[in-house]
C-alpha cells in the first residue's frame, strides 16, 4: 500500500523531470510504461499526477468506507488496481501513434496499408496489453469480492450484537437496572440500543400471530 511518503516522493520526482516535450518523445515514454506500469509494486508513474492519484484513493475509500486493517488494505489495492485499469487505453493510443510516427514513411499515400502494418507489427503488444487487463479485471473482481464477504460479515455481527444489547436493556428496566452500554462492553450509543428495541417489540405482535 502507498504511504504517505511514498506519494509525496512520487510527486517530488514528477516535479524533478518536465518530461519529453515533443509527440514522439510523450509516445515514447508512454510506451515504455507497458513494461513496468501494469504489474509489480510500482503504481505511479513518473509521468502520473500524483494529486490525482490521491483524490482516487480517498474517493475508493469514501465509497466503501474500511473499518479495519484487512479491509483498508483491499480498499487500496482495489484503488491501485482500477488506477492501472485507466492507464491501459492511454497506453494502447501511444503503442498505436508512436508506431505510426516511426513507420509513416511505408505507405504515405495509403493510411489504410498503414494501419494494417501497424496492427501486425504491434499484435504482440497489444496482445500484452489485452492479457494484463484481464489479469487486472480479474484481480480486482476477486478483492470486491472479499471485500464485500468481509463487510457483510461485519454487519451481520453489528446487527446480532445490537439486538443483544437491546434485549439485554429490556431485562435491565424490566428489573430497574441501570444500563450503561460501555459498561456491557457494548460501543453502541444508549439511543441506538433503545431503537433495536422498539423495533424489537415492534416485530413481536407481528411473530406471535404467525406462530
Amino acid at each position: 500500500m502507498s504511504t504517505p511518503a511514498q506519494v509525496s516522493a512520487n510527486r517530488a520526482n514528477s516535479q524533478l523531470s518536465t518530461g519529453p516535450k515533443t509527440v514522439e518523445g510523450k509516445a515514447k515514454i508512454s510506451h515504455n510504461a507497458v513494461k513496468s506500469a501494469l504489474t509489480g509494486a510500482t503504481v505511479l508513474l513518473p509521468s502520473d499526477d500524483a494529486a490525482l492519484y490521491e483524490q482516487h484513493v480517498a474517493n475508493t475509500f469514501a465509497v466503501w468506507a474500511p473499518a479495519d486493517h484487512r479491509e483498508k488494505l483491499l480498499v487500496q489495492s482495489i484503488a491501485d488496481t482500477q488506477w492501472r485499469l485507466h492507464r491501459i487505453p492511454a497506453l494502447e493510443a501511444a503503442t498505436l501513434a508512436l508506431a505510426r510516427i516511426q513507420n509513416a514513411d511505408l505507405f504515405p499515400d495509403n493510411p489504410l496499408l498503414l494501419e494494417a502494418h501497424i496492427l501486425e507489427l504491434k499484435s504482440r503488444e497489444l496482445r500484452n496489453l489485452h492479457l494484463q487487463e484481464r489479469r487486472l479485471r480479474s484481480y480486482l473482481d476477486k478483492n470486491i469480492r472479499e471485500l464485500k464477504e468481509l463487510q457483510s460479515e461485519r454487519r451481520k455481527q453489528r446487527e446480532e450484537e445490537l439486538t443483544r444489547a437491546a434485549r439485554l436493556l429490556e431485562r435491565c428496566s424490566e428489573k430497574k437496572i441501570d444500563f450503561n452500554p460501555s459498561e456491557f462492553g457494548f460501543e453502541f450509543s444508549l439511543p441506538e440500543i433503545e431503537e433495536r428495541l422498539m423495533t424489537l417489540w415492534d416485530r413481536r405482535p407481528a411473530e406471535r400471530k404467525a406462530a
